[in-house]
């Protein structure tokens, strides 16, 4: 069965800080993606590794969003990416179980 929720954590490690990326124009691309739901920001603590949480609504629109958006920032920062993907609807009934904000008990 095709994966409905599907989270990809993604992580750049560069050589600047976030505060000096100008993200207003990534904001702007990732809107034109299909099937992006949500994205929370990251920026870690003392380190120059930025990235983020996102939530796509299928594995097919979460692999275009990392082939055509972060593999080619990656390089225009030149930057190390990590990517990974995690299976959400697996999770659902536990992650409803704990009040999760990216699930409803509506949506069992």
């Amino acid at each position: 069965m095709p994966v409905s929720k599907v989270f990809v954590y993604a992580e750049y490690q560069v050589s600047i800080p976030f505060s000096e990326i100008d993200w207003v124009p990534i904001n702007h691309d990732m809107k034109k993606f299909s099937g992006l739901k949500s994205k929370t920001w990251l920026s870690a603590i003392n380190t120059n590794q930025v990235g983020g949480f996102y939530e796509f609504d299928s594995v097919e629109n979460a692999q275009n969003y990392i082939e055509n958006l972060l593999i080619p920032f990656a390089k225009q920062i030149n930057g190390n990416l990590t990517v990974k993907l995690f299976d959400g609807d697996v999770t659902e009934k536990a992650s409803i179980g704990m009040n999760s904000p990216f699930y409803s008990a509506d949506s069992l």
